[in-house]
Order: C-alpha cells, then sequence, then structure tokens
C-alpha cells in the first residue's frame, strides 16, 4: 500500500512579514500605496482632540484600506469587517494587526460625509495622471437599490393619520370592553395577549403622532407633487424595479469611455431618473471638455433637460423611448414581445388588445367644425385650436348620455368598463417655427448614423461598470439609512472600481 507524508491542518505559530503580503499588482498593494502616498488624509485629524489627553485613534488611512478592501470583496457588515481583520492575513497586513472593533468600523464609515467627496476627486487626479480619462465621452445611468427601511412604512401624511385614527380607535375598543367586563360580577379570565395587542396599537399610535409632529409638511417632488415618506429612511423613495416595488435609493454614475473609470458617483431618494441628469452633469463640469459627449438611457429623457443642455451647449445622447422601434435593425423585435414573459402569472391569460375605432373612422368637417362618431353621434368641440407636442389640432369628445348606452363601445374605447367617453383629435399642423423642439432635433441626431454609433457605445461604457458592482462586488442593497449616509457608500463602492482600473493598470507596481 503506498504511503504518503502527512498533512498537518493544525493550527502553528508562524512568522510573517505583513508587508510581503501586499504584492504588487494587486488591488491590496494599489490601495496602500494610494492612501499611504498619494492622497492627503489630514483633514482627518479635525475628527480627533486627542493630541494631549485621551486615548489614541485608529488611523483613518487604515480603517479606510480595511473598509476599501472589504468592500472589494463584497463584505459590508463591519461585523464581518472586524472578524476579517482577526482571522485573513490580507487584512492582517492592511491593518497592520490593529483589529479594529466592529463599532469604530460602523461608526467611521457612517460619518465620513463630506471627507468622501475630496478623496474620491484625490483618486480621479490619480486616474488623469495615469492616462485613464478620455473626456471624449460620458456615459450616466443609474442603479436601484433597497436601503435599511420598509416600504410599509411609506406614505403620505394623510396616510399615517388615517393609521394612527385606526388604531387608536382599536384600543379604545379594546378598553372598552376590558371595563365593561370589569364591572360585571363575575370578572372573566382576560387574555394576556388582548392586554399586549392594545398596548402595541397605543404604543405604535403614539410613535406616529410624534412622526406627524416632527414632520409637519409632505415631501415634494420636483414638480411640485406628493411624494410618499416613509417613516424609517424619510430621504429614501418608494421606486418600481423589475423585480417589484423596493424603497431605497438610485445610485448614479457618470463612466468615462476610454477606460470605465467612474468620474462622478451620486445617491439620490428619487425613483425618476429625469430630475437627476441635470445635477449629474452639473457635476462633470471640471472633467468635461466642450466636446465631451453625454449619452444616457430613456430614463433621463424630458424636453426640459433637453432644452437645458442646448442652451448650455453640451453635446448629449439622450435617447427617447420609441428609439428601438425606429432602428431598421430592429424591425423583427416585435415577434419575440408576442411570447409570454417568463415570470407572468400564466393562471390568467391576458386579454388581447381590440382593435378600437381611429380618428379616420369619424366625420370631421374641418370647415364647419363638427365631428360625428361611427354611431352617428356629434362630439363636442373642446375649445380653440389645443396644442399637443407642438401639433395643433381640433380635439372633440363625446356626450355621457350617448358613450355610455352606446352599443359600440367595446370597438371605439381601450377600456370601456372604465373609460366614460370617447376623445378624438385632428391635428392640421405645428406651432412657429420659433420654437425649438428640443425632443425632435435629439431624435433627429439620435438616429443619423453617427448618432447610432456613438450611442451603441454607450453600453459597452457603463454596462460592465455595474456588473463588477453589482455581481463581482456583491452590491445589492444599502445598509445604512440617510441620503448622505448612502451617497457615501455608494462612492466607496465607486471608488473601490476606480482602484481595482488603477491596479489592473499597473498603478504602483
Amino acid at each position: 500500500m503506498a504511503r504518503y507524508k502527512p498533512v498537518d491542518t493544525q493550527p502553528k505559530f508562524v512568522a510573517i512579514d505583513l508587508a510581503a503580503q501586499l504584492l504588487p499588482g494587486t488591488f491590496e498593494y494599489a490601495l496602500h500605496h494610494l492612501l499611504e502616498q498619494a492622497i492627503d488624509l489630514r483633514p482627518f485629524d479635525a475628527r480627533y482632540r486627542n493630541d494631549t489627553t485621551g486615548a489614541p485613534a485608529y488611523a483613518p488611512g487604515m480603517l479606510l484600506r480595511v473598509v476599501l478592501f472589504a468592500y472589494s470583496r463584497g463584505i459590508v457588515s463591519s461585523r464581518a469587517i472586524a472578524r476579517a481583520c482577526e482571522e485573513q492575513v490580507t487584512f492582517i497586513a492592511l491593518s497592520g494587526d490593529s483589529r479594529p472593533h466592529f463599532t469604530t468600523i460602523a461608526q467611521f464609515v457612517s460619518t465620513l460625509g463630506d471627507q468622501m467627496a475630496p478623496i474620491f476627486a484625490a483618486v480621479l487626479a490619480v486616474c488623469d495622471r495615469q492616462g485613464l480619462i478620455g473626456r471624449e465621452r460620458f456615459a450616466i445611468d443609474g442603479v436601484k437599490l433597497p436601503s435599511n427601511a420598509s416600504k410599509h412604512r411609506s406614505g403620505t401624511r394623510a396616510d399615517f393619520e388615517r393609521q394612527a385614527t385606526k388604531m387608536e380607535r382599536a384600543a379604545d375598543a379594546m378598553l372598552a370592553r376590558h371595563r365593561e367586563a370589569d364591572a360585571r360580577d363575575v370578572e372573566p379570565s382576560l387574555a394576556a395577549k388582548d392586554t399586549a395587542r392594545r398596548e402595541r396599537l397605543v404604543r405604535d399610535a403614539a410613535a406616529l403622532r410624534t412622526w406627524l409632529t416632527e414632520h409637519p409638511t409632505d415631501r415634494r417632488g420636483a414638480r411640485g407633487a406628493v411624494r410618499k415618506s416613509n417613516r424609517t429612511d424619510n430621504e429614501s423613495a418608494k421606486m418600481a424595479t423589475s423585480k417589484g416595488v423596493i424603497q431605497g435609493y438610485t445610485g448614479v454614475a457618470t463612466v468615462d469611455a476610454a477606460h470605465q473609470i467612474i468620474v462622478d458617483a451620486q445617491a439620490h431618494g428619487v425613483g425618476a431618473e429625469q430630475e437627476l441628469l441635470l445635477p449629474v452633469v452639473a457635476a462633470t463640469t471640471a472633467l468635461r471638455t466642450p466636446e465631451t459627449m453625454i449619452t444616457a438611457d430613456a430614463g433621463y429623457h424630458s424636453e426640459a433637460n433637453l432644452r437645458t443642455l442646448a442652451d448650455a451647449h453640451v453635446p448629449a445622447l439622450i435617447a427617447d423611448k420609441d428609439m428601438r422601434r425606429r432602428d431598421a435593425r430592429l424591425a423583427t423585435q416585435a415577434r419575440y414581445t408576442a411570447l409570454p414573459h417568463a415570470l407572468h402569472d400564466k393562471s390568467r391569460p391576458a386579454r388581447p388588445p381590440l382593435a378600437v375605432f381611429g380618428a379616420d373612422d369619424f366625420t370631421y368637417d374641418p370647415v364647419a367644425r363638427t365631428c360625428i362618431c361611427p354611431a352617428g353621434k356629434s362630439l363636442y368641440r373642446r375649445g380653440a385650436a389645443r396644442v399637443t407636442r407642438d401639433h395643433i389640432g381640433a380635439h372633440f369628445r363625446g356626450a355621457k348620455r350617448d358613450c355610455g348606452p352606446c352599443a359600440l363601445r367595446a370597438q371605439c374605447l381601450r377600456t370601456p368598463e372604465t373609460t366614460p367617453v370617447r376623445n378624438v383629435a385632428f391635428f392640421h399642423g405645428r406651432v412657429s417655427t420659433r420654437h425649438v423642439n428640443h425632443p425632435a432635433l435629439m431624435r433627429d441626431r439620435i438616429d443619423s448614423p453617427e448618432g447610432r454609433a456613438q450611442y451603441a457605445q454607450r453600453f459597452a461604457t457603463v454596462e460592465p461598470v455595474f456588473a463588477n458592482l453589482r455581481a463581482n462586488k456583491r452590491l445589492d442593497r444599502c445598509t445604512l439609512r440617510g441620503r448622505a449616509k448612502v451617497d457615501t457608500q455608494w462612492k466607496l463602492y465607486c471608488l473601490v472600481h476606480n482602484i481595482e482600473k488603477l491596479a489592473n493598470n499597473g498603478y504602483a507596481a
């Protein structure tokens, strides 16, 4: 029988050269070199007041090295980071065997605040000196991440008022039943869970009333509409994603096309990406040249955004929702939309869309300014010439007494069970040519061969960046609360991506 030397896996005392664990060309070596020699961390000194009294503090550079390296390995929990500083040799080397407590790590990350932006800018300056920022084209995109907040605690002040009133009524009703039972000659036994439930209702209602007192107004959107608040993180937002509704933040990144360096990173508690485009473009002013092309998908498309970019003479290609439909290369894509969705509920098949009457089925007299529907009924004219997306037309509306009992409702209305009457418009011109139609100009620009080629490169620029952050770095949620803290965490992840790019390009090797 063959004999082998034994393999001993028992713990041993081994002398380790910690500096030798950081090998040139690796992420951890580039990270250590950046924070030790290339970035000025002296502004962190203002955090501490222990020059003559108090215990020595952990060096901010060491804590930042440990946190960034942990994020590069998909480790976000402060307890897991502290445990890694005791067990994993690379963490021990980066921390100098300091073994910081998890509360120290958590407090450091949550209080980085405004000090994170200068560090991010300093790493960008190093990337620029290394020739990694081309400034030819910037691609903007975002990702919606769930946060450390419950979406079930979202609503307007009116919603919270109704909830508090309902809880108080339920608690009063339970108290009345208990008092009625106490007045009887023979007192029945009261279930302990009823008492506990009443106490919980009173406590929750009091918490709601306190929150309403501390927040006397509703949140407002960019256009003044009421935006739902959240009682666990009021700066987060309820967002619709492809995987359902989440309570969280939108992390926006601006990526340079040359080497996929993230030149700007911001987190916002906003689900609508349209209102995020202009702040992101403004943040990259110092890095852009007059020829830098800004590209973004249809989520950032709006007439106001396009007008502002045009007035500022910023070259941009912002897609609209119909861009793909106009692309001749995708002319056959409709055959795939006929297939059922993989996650669709097949127990109740969707109703096929009905072919309804179009404007050509109505009899319109432009001289008499009248309109007759297919059922022979006259429609009311809605005002004088109305403008819809720069088109001037005559608008007509049916009467309820005619549309309600009409036998052709199913052929005239797409949703006859919810739509009361039919509306129809006949267009005959456009507004004055002195008005610049920025969406039309953008469509012409993006539909040109050059525009299609430039926009197509956006996918190769920004999508691998988000794939690296989401899949490789396992960024699937925000663990902090408050926009400032979430913005810091988002910048930390984007900083990891940039340092990784520096390491892959031989920085400090």
